[in-house]
């Protein structure tokens, strides 16, 4: 079996819930299938804690100065106010960001954090989402005619998604990861966005046959 990690950024006011879907089912390993299997890494700007918008405290388990695209199979970027307040601190994230798309390896940003890409350039020739069109039209960035009306959007190696989509942001999340077969993943969304109990059925038997 190969362990693989992805990198969650952590930073102050973190929204809890946009990456909880993700990050909870990427971790636990049920559903899956193959020789991978997969670590969640939490990168800070340091080593310093910090504390989530719902208050939870985090201490990194990773400095981004450590942080190399070649030992990653994704980084996921989380909203923040700290996008609109203070997006100087947050711009070394989307500088790694840059690294990784440009050593091929894919970046999932949600909500706030696509306003983020959106000043770095990452989103100007890549399909994308964000909360808005407004929200990422007042970055001045030039990627406007590449703008989806959608909920999550993957393009180029980069996953988009806005604030009220974390269940379609995790399903990108792993579709890009390849973490489950395709009727798999079809049964896990159908579940968590529709609430149809006979997709735990489909779930349950994908586990038995992994088993």
């Amino acid at each position: 079996m190969i362990t693989k990690t992805v990198h969650l950024a952590v930073y102050n006011d973190l929204a809890d819930w946009e990456t909880g879907h993700a990050v909870a089912h990427i971790r636990n390993g049920e559903f899956q299938e193959g020789p991978d299997r997969y670590e969640v890494v939490t990168v800070g700007a340091t080593a310093d804690p910090v504390t989530t918008m719902g208050g939870l405290r985090v201490a990194p388990d990773l400095a981004l100065a450590d942080l190399d695209p070649a030992d990653s199979a994704l980084l996921i970027l989380p909203g923040s106010s700290c996008w609109y307040t203070d997006p100087d601190a947050l711009a070394p994230f989307t500088r790694a960001a840059r690294a990784f798309l440009a050593a091929g390896a894919p970046v999932a940003a949600i909500c706030g954090a696509t306003v983020g890409l959106a000043r770095e350039g990452l989103l100007d020739d890549r399909a994308h989402t964000s909360g808005s069109a407004e929200d990422l039209a007042a970055t001045g960035y030039r990627g406007t005619a590449h703008y989806r009306d959608e909920l999550a959007v993957t393009d180029g190696g980069l996953i988009t998604a806005g604030p009220t989509a974390p269940v379609e942001f995790a399903r990108e999340v792993f579709a890009v990861l390849g973490l489950y077969r395709p009727e798999v993943l079809a049964a896990w969304y159908k579940l968590f966005s529709a609430h149809d109990p006979s997709a735990f059925g489909a779930l349950m038997a994908a586990e038995g046959g992994a088993a």
